[in-house]
């Protein structure tokens, strides 16, 4: 019989919040990373250049979405059900054989990306950027194999080898990007050729965060962290056939990759829309890539920015529940569901409305105003605001599903959704008196149908009741009080101060300190929310004292 006994919950728990926390640390890194990438690099395609670069890179998305979406959720699945049955020899043989499936998932992809990059550049009609899709296919090799190692740590819910990958990535980018794309602009090269130089740097980043992890496994002692749930035949007992275990790998990732890839997919098509709409609208190819490239690279980072929160307790949500499940233990079951969801609308909410609220602030902080750029963006930013904290929502719920083996669910409601996106981009887009705001109209909508449709799956399959009062309303009162006082801070600072980053500053930190208050105030954590937290059991203890927290 295994021996996690009692101890178990509450250590499961204590590695969830550590993985949690590693990863939220890394994920504000790395797009922090993001950003400061995109800020020089802006200055230097300006939006035409970044609209070749940003059209490969939504197709190189796709590839990537289909070719390792699913699997590294089925490796974590499957990974922790061995684990928590002691059967460790099973780990290994899912390891080799993932890894197997993932070398020839990423050489065909690989190849199929770059034999067909003038073919893709001729459908999305953006030509130019046939040699920003050359140079990012072999990134989609070396992610695969980095992708098969992170669902095996990730089925043993240690994430720090996730997160360095992730951050040795960026850094590669960053530097490398960077450095690639001033040496081809001193070379005089035309704008197309510096945005595939610049690839290359994002190329080689990724190979670098392979090799890490790689190295990181060979050298982990996984065996130790294996040794809560260690039995006397732990390493010698009988595995599933080879069979076996691949259909299970497949059961499970198929219908992850078809609800992750059809989102980029619709992305992509999205692309294709929004570049020959444009040009039905009367747009030459070079105006429609530079408004294309001003979206994607101004307001599109900033909406990607909230989820940063959330997709840590999503990615770490799968293996424990899954274990959950195998224990039966319905109650934590239940509580681990729930909280996961409430502080996940915690810390979306707040980031949409102050997106929203100071979307024009926030861009020119970061961006600055190079030929209007700002204030271009900022409307379809605000515009774009409330579907953060639907992809937030969307990243629990789908981690929910996934852990209840309701894999084919999420795609459903991602088919439904993305159908929906295309259809409403196209009518919108083609409108002289719309155009570029169809973009952002078309993704609210789309995932306001998805998470409804999640929501009603959720409840159904895995008893997900939430609480809307805790979980929704009280954070949306605290938010709104927020985003009116951060644009009453910014216009007063405008007026008294008078410098344009401070006035953002200060109007961010008031926000900030608002909607604490008003979380605090409306009582919306309860005790076992903390469980969830970094550091919840002392805040916890503060907070009671204070009278702050119920339960």
């Amino acid at each position: 019989m295994n021996n996690t006994g009692t101890n178990e919950p509450k250590k499961s728990t204590k590695m969830f919040v550590n993985g949690v926390l590693i990863l939220t640390i890394s994920n504000i890194l790395v797009k922090t990373i993001g950003l400061l990438f995109k800020i020089p690099l802006h200055a230097y395609l300006g939006d035409e250049g970044m609209g070749y670069f940003n059209a490969a890179y939504t197709i190189y998305t796709w590839f990537y979405m289909i070719s390792t979406a699913g699997l590294p959720v089925a490796m974590s699945v499957l990974v922790s059900k061995s684990r928590a049955k002691g059967n460790f020899n099973q780990v290994k043989k899912i390891l080799r054989l993932s890894l197997w499936l993932f070398f020839i998932i990423g050489s065909v992809g690989m190849l199929i990306l770059a034999l067909g990059s003038g073919l893709f550049a001729s459908l999305i009609k953006v030509d130019r950027a046939n040699l920003c899709i050359l140079a990012i296919a072999p990134t989609l090799f070396f992610v695969c194999l980095t992708s098969a190692y992170r669902g095996y740590f990730q089925g043993h819910q240690i994430m720090w080898p996730t997160a360095v990958s992730q951050l040795i990535e960026s850094v590669g980018k960053l530097v490398l990007g960077i450095l690639f794309a001033s040496w081809s602009i001193s070379r005089g090269d035309p704008l197309h050729v510096t945005a595939a130089y610049t690839i290359l740097g994002i190329t080689i980043g990724v190979f670098c965060g392979m090799v890490f992890i790689w190295i990181t496994k060979l050298l982990y002692n996984t065996d130790a962290v294996n040794a809560e749930y260690a039995l006397p035949d732990s390493y010698t007992m009988p595995t599933e056939r080879t069979k076996t275990l691949l259909r299970e790998l497949v059961v499970i990732a198929i219908p992850v990759t078809l609800s992750s890839s059809v989102m980029s997919l619709a992305n992509l098509v999205d692309l294709v829309v929004v570049s020959r709409r444009l040009q039905d609208s009367g747009l030459s190819e070079a105006a429609a890539a530079a408004l294309y490239g001003n979206y994607t690279t101004l307001a599109v980072p900033l909406f990607n920015l909230p989820p940063v929160l959330v997709y840590p307790i999503g990615y770490s949500l799968v293996p424990m529940l899954s274990a959950l499940i195998v224990q039966k233990d319905a109650g934590r079951l239940q509580r681990t569901m729930n909280s996961s969801l409430k502080v996940a609308a915690i810390l979306s909410i707040p980031c949409a409305v102050g997106m929203a609220a100071l979307a024009e602030p926030i861009l020119l902080m970061i961006f600055g105003n190079k030929n209007g750029s700002a204030a271009t963006a900022a409307p379809l930013l605000a515009t774009l605001a409330i579907s953060s904290f639907l992809v937030s929502m969307l990243a629990i719920t789908n981690s929910v599903l996934q852990a209840h083996k309701k894999e084919v669910l999420p795609l459903i409601s991602m088919l439904t959704g993305a159908a929906a996106k295309i259809v409403i981009s196209y009518l919108l887009i083609g409108n002289p008196n719309i155009r570029m705001f169809g973009a952002p109209i078309s993704t609210d909508i789309c995932y306001v149908i998805v998470v409804l449709m999640n929501f009603y799956f959720c409840a159904r399959y895995a008893d997900l009741r939430p609480n809307l009062m805790g979980v929704f309303v009280k954070p949306l009162i605290s938010a709104a009080l927020c985003g009116g006082a951060a644009v009453g801070v910014y216009a007063l600072a405008e007026r008294f101060i008078a410098h344009q980053r401070l006035d953002t500053i200060l109007a961010i930190a008031a926000a900030v300190v608002v909607y604490v208050l008003g979380i605090l105030l409306t009582r919306c954590l309860a005790a076992e929310d903390f469980e969830f937290i970094p550091g919840g059991k002392k805040i916890y203890a503060i907070l009671h004292r204070a009278h702050l927290i119920k339960g």
